[in-house]
C-alpha cells in the first residue's frame, strides 16, 4: 500500500490537469466575458472567490494568500457590479466543462470517465472543514449530477483542499505569499526568481524587499539562490502539503483508490498532452 504522502502527490498529479482548463483553456475566460468581466483578473477573482460570497477584499486576500497588496481590491467588490457570485460560479464550471468536453471528446462518453467522477466527488465531499477556507465554500455548494460538471466540480474541490493545507504551511514556515513565488520559481529553475510571471509586475522596492528578507533568513545566499537551509524548508513545505491533503482520500477503499487513479490516468494524460489548452 502507498505511503499516505505518495497518495496524495499521485492524485494531484492526476487531478491538477483537470482544473488547469480554467487557467489555459479559452471557454472559461469566454463565458466569464459573456457575463460581462471584461478581462482575465476581473473573472478570476469574481469565479474563484465565488463560493466566499460578497466578502470584503480584505478576506479574498487572505485566503488565496500569494496575491500582492492590494490586488485583490482591483476588482473586490466591484466585480459584484456585474455578475452574482451564482453567476460568476456558474459561468466559470460551464467554461471549463465545455473545455473538458472539447479535449477530452469521447473519453467523457466511458463507464470509467463516469466512475472517476464518482469516486472524486465521493473523496471530495469526505474530508474535514476546519481551517479549510476555500474550500468550506466549495463545499457548501451542490455537487453536479452530470459526469463531466462532476468530475471538474470535484478536481477543484480538491484543488482548494490542497490549497488550504499548501497555506497552512507556508504560514508554519513563516513564508509569505510573495515569498512563496520566489521558492516557487526557483524550484521550477526560474532564475532570478524575481521575473517569475506571478511577481514581475511588482514594484521593484517590493521584490527587493522580499527578496532581502529572505537572505536574512539565509533561505537565499547573496545571489538570491536557494541555501541548504532554503531547500530544506521549500521541501518541509511539499512534505506537509502533502501530508495534509491526505484526509479526502482517507474514505476510499484501497480498491477504490487503485480504481480511481486507473480512471483518471488516461483523464490526465490527454490533458498534459495539450496542456490543458
Amino acid at each position: 500500500m502507498p505511503q499516505p504522502k505518495s497518495v496524495a502527490r499521485r492524485l494531484f498529479q492526476l487531478t491538477e490537469p483537470i482544473c488547469l482548463v480554467n487557467f489555459f483553456s479559452d471557454e472559461p475566460n469566454e463565458a466569464l466575458s459573456a457575463i460581462g468581466f471584461p478581462n482575465y483578473w476581473d473573472g478570476y477573482f469574481a469565479s474563484r472567490s465565488a463560493p466566499l460570497g460578497r466578502v470584503p477584499a480584505e478576506v479574498v486576500h487572505a485566503a488565496f494568500y500569494n496575491f500582492g497588496d492590494g490586488e485583490a481590491a482591483r476588482h473586490i467588490p466591484s466585480v459584484w457590479e456585474t455578475a452574482t457570485p451564482d453567476a460568476a460560479h456558474a459561468a466559470r464550471m460551464a467554461g471549463c466543462v465545455a473545455a473538458l468536453r472539447r479535449i477530452l471528446g469521447d473519453l467523457v462518453e466511458t463507464r470509467g470517465f463516469a466512475r472517476a467522477a464518482e469516486l472524486m466527488a465521493k473523496a471530495a465531499v469526505s474530508a474535514p472543514i476546519e481551517g479549510r477556507v476555500m474550500y468550506a465554500g466549495l463545499r457548501a455548494l451542490e455537487v453536479p449530477t452530470e459526469p463531466v460538471a462532476r468530475l471538474w466540480h470535484a478536481a477543484n474541490m480538491l484543488r482548494e483542499h490542497r490549497g488550504d493545507g499548501h497555506i497552512a504551511a507556508l504560514v508554519t514556515e513563516r513564508i509569505g505569499g510573495t515569498e512563496s513565488h520566489v521558492l516557487s520559481a526557483l524550484d521550477s529553475g526560474i532564475y532570478p526568481a524575481e521575473t517569475f510571471g506571478r511577481i514581475h509586475h511588482l514594484p521593484a522596492a517590493r521584490l527587493a524587499e522580499v527578496m532581502n528578507g529572505l537572505r536574512a533568513r539565509a533561505i537565499l545566499d547573496d545571489d538570491g539562490r536557494f541555501t541548504d537551509a532554503g531547500r530544506a524548508t521549500k521541501q518541509r513545505i511539499e512534505s506537509l502539503t502533502d501530508e495534509l491533503a491526505v484526509a479526502p482520500y482517507d474514505c476510499l477503499e484501497p480498491s477504490e483508490l487503485d480504481e480511481l487513479i486507473a480512471e483518471l490516468e488516461p483523464i490526465a494524460a490527454a490533458l498534459d498532452a495539450v496542456g490543458s489548452a
